[in-house]
């Protein structure tokens, strides 16, 4: 992009996992949005344990699916507040197999995917320990992403 070029954005991604810290990054994403008329997608990371629990049969996927469901609700309140389009998907920030994925390269390869011009992310310390997720990926999404990248 040079001088001469406006910056413009159609695709915000919001990766998120559950806690009061991604909340407030689609709050930003949806304010950066809603001042380029674009579109938000949010995308909630699994955790380690989550997805440990999953394979193993330990942690209900009924319950998972209900929690990441409410989490979507309330933020799609804030979407609808400022007539902001928002999409959604979820996907395992790790896998027992494959040790290139990770919560970082989750969130980049979803960016390339929904051809996403922006990404919000929570950097702050989370309240709750079992939604530590992306501030762990933050420092890697921040080094390596090819979009612009807020961290709040």
């Amino acid at each position: 992009m040079d001088d001469t070029e406006q910056f413009s954005v159609d695709t915000v991604l919001a990766p998120v996992d559950g806690s009061d810290e991604s909340a407030t990054a689609v709050e930003y994403a949806v304010a950066v949005a809603e001042r380029y008329d674009a579109d938000v997608h949010a995308l909630f990371v699994l955790g380690r344990g989550v997805v440990r629990g999953l394979d193993a049969g330990t942690v209900d996927e009924d319950d998972i699916a209900e929690k990441t469901q409410a989490f979507f609700d309330d933020v799609s309140r804030i979407a609808d507040d400022a007539d902001v389009t928002l999409t959604t998907s979820v996907d395992d920030g790790f896998s027992q197999t494959r040790k290139t994925r990770h919560p970082g390269n989750v969130v980049l390869n979803t960016a390339d995917e929904i051809d996403a011009d922006f990404i919000v992310l929570p950097r702050e310390p989370v309240t709750e320990p079992s939604a530590e997720v992306l501030e762990k990926a933050a420092e890697y999404v921040l080094s390596y992403a090819s979009q612009p990248v807020l961290s709040v």
